[in-house]
C-alpha cells in the first residue's frame, strides 16, 4: 500500500510536470497554401489576424519614451488596462517594436490571449556605424549589412520559443526611407533609377535576413513591410525566401488591386501592416470619428473578402489597424509633444470626406481609435 502511494505520488508528478512543460510551449506558427487560397495556422488552426499597432507614449513624450524602461509594476498596470480594451474588441495580435522583453510578450499572451508581430526596424530610421550615426541607411554598405544581420540574428536567437510570438516583421514601409530623409510622413514617392538601384541592394538585404534568420529557427514566419506596391518588382525578384508580404497601405475605402497583385507577380500571403483613416476632418478643422470609422468598416470588409475560401484573391491573412491611440508627437516630433496638432502633413485623393485637390488631408496625429486626454461631448 506504502509503494502503490509512493507510485501514484511519482506519476502525478510526472503528470504535472508534463502538463507544465506542454502549456510552457510555444505555439506551431505556421502558412498553409491550398487550392482555395493562404491561411496562418498556429497548433494547424486557421488564424485570421486581427490586428492592432500598438505602442505606448503618454502626453508629452516621443519616440525617445520607452515604457519597458518602466517599473515592472507600472508596466504591468499599463499592460493591463489597455490589453484589456484590446482584448473586448476582438483584437488578437498587437505589432511591436523591437524593446519589449520576452516576459511581457508572454504575459500579454498568458492573460489576454493577445499574439505579438515583433518588428525589428531594419534600418528604416538610420543605424549606429561605430559611433557614427548614418541617418539615411545605405543597404549597399557591408558595415551595414553586417549590422542588421547580426541583429536580427541575435533578435531570432532571443526570441525563439516564446509564448505567444506570431511573426517577425523586418522593416517599416524602408522603400519610402530610400526617398524621405526624416521619419516624419510625406506624400508618397514617385521611382526613379536612383532610388531603384539603392532598393535592389535594400531588397537583397531582406532576403538575406529572412534566411539567415530560418537558418537559427524556422518557428515563426518573417514577413517584411512596405510601402504599399512600390518596387514590387524588385521584391519578386530579390526577395523569393520571405514569406508574408506585408504592407502600410493607404487607399481609401478598398484596397483596389493590391491583393491581385500581390496573387499574380507575387503568389505569397498578403498581410496589411498598416492600414486605416484618421480622425481628423482637414476640409471642416475639427474631430470627425464618423469619418474614420466608414473607411475602417470598409476596409475591414475588404481584408476579409480576400481571405482563403472566399473567392476573391484568397491570399489575405488579415491586418494592423493604424493606430491604438493617437500620437501627440508625430507632427513635428520634438516639439508641441503636449499639443493635438490638426496640421495635415501629406495628401491623399482615396479619402474623399475630407481631400481638397492640392491641399493635404492626412492628419498624422490623429490616426488613433483611442483618444489621449479628455473627450468632447
Amino acid at each position: 500500500m506504502i509503494f502503490l502511494k509512493k507510485y501514484a505520488s511519482s506519476l502525478l508528478s510526472i503528470l504535472l510536470l508534463t502538463t507544465l512543460s506542454v502549456n510552457a510551449q510555444s505555439d506551431r506558427i505556421e502558412l498553409h497554401e491550398s487550392d482555395d487560397g493562404w491561411r496562418l495556422l498556429v497548433n494547424d488552426e486557421p488564424l485570421m489576424i486581427n490586428g492592432m499597432n500598438w505602442d505606448y507614449f503618454p502626453i508629452g513624450t516621443n519616440y525617445m519614451y520607452n515604457v519597458w524602461d518602466e517599473s515592472p509594476e507600472f508596466i504591468r498596470q499599463a499592460l493591463d488596462y489597455e490589453m484589456g480594451l484590446l482584448q473586448n474588441m476582438g483584437v488578437n495580435a498587437i505589432r511591436v517594436y523591437t524593446g519589449i522583453p520576452r516576459e511581457w510578450i508572454e504575459y500579454i499572451y498568458d492573460n489576454y490571449g493577445i499574439y505579438t508581430m515583433l518588428n525589428h526596424s531594419f534600418g528604416r530610421y538610420g543605424v549606429d556605424l561605430d559611433g557614427v550615426w548614418m541617418a539615411n541607411t545605405e543597404y549597399s554598405d557591408p558595415r551595414v549589412q553586417e549590422l542588421l544581420l547580426r541583429e536580427v540574428s541575435e533578435m531570432v536567437e532571443e526570441f525563439d520559443g516564446t509564448r505567444g510570438l506570431l511573426l517577425y516583421l523586418l522593416g517599416n514601409e524602408n522603400n519610402y526611407g530610400l526617398f524621405w530623409g526624416g521619419a516624419e510622413t510625406e506624400d508618397i514617392p514617385v521611382e526613379d533609377r536612383e532610388s531603384t538601384i539603392r532598393a535592389t541592394a535594400m531588397y537583397k538585404l531582406f532576403n538575406d535576413a529572412a534566411l539567415t534568420m530560418k537558418e537559427i529557427s524556422d518557428a515563426v514566419p518573417v514577413a517584411l513591410c512596405n510601402g504599399d506596391l512600390l518596387f514590387l518588382d524588385l521584391i519578386v525578384e530579390y526577395a523569393p525566401d520571405v514569406d508574408i508580404f506585408g504592407t502600410n497601405v493607404y487607399r481609401g475605402e478598398t484596397f483596389t488591386d493590391l491583393y491581385d497583385r500581390v496573387a499574380n507577380e507575387y503568389g505569397k500571403p498578403v498581410l496589411l501592416t498598416e492600414f486605416g483613416s484618421d480622425a481628423f476632418n482637414a476640409r471642416t478643422n475639427e474631430e470627425d470619428q464618423r469619418m474614420q470609422a466608414h473607411y475602417k468598416r470598409l476596409n475591414w470588409l475588404d481584408i476579409y473578402s480576400h481571405a482563403a475560401g472566399l473567392g476573391r484573391a484568397q491570399n489575405s491573412i488579415g491586418g494592423f489597424t493604424f493606430q491604438f491611440s493617437d500620437g501627440w508627437w508625430k507632427h513635428g516630433q520634438t516639439v508641441d509633444l503636449d499639443v493635438h496638432n490638426t496640421e495635415a502633413t501629406w495628401a491623399n485623393a482615396g479619402y474623399e470626406w475630407d481631400y481638397v485637390e492640392g491641399e493635404n488631408n492626412m492628419n498624422e496625429e490623429w490616426f488613433g481609435i483611442n483618444a489621449k486626454g479628455p473627450t468632447n461631448a
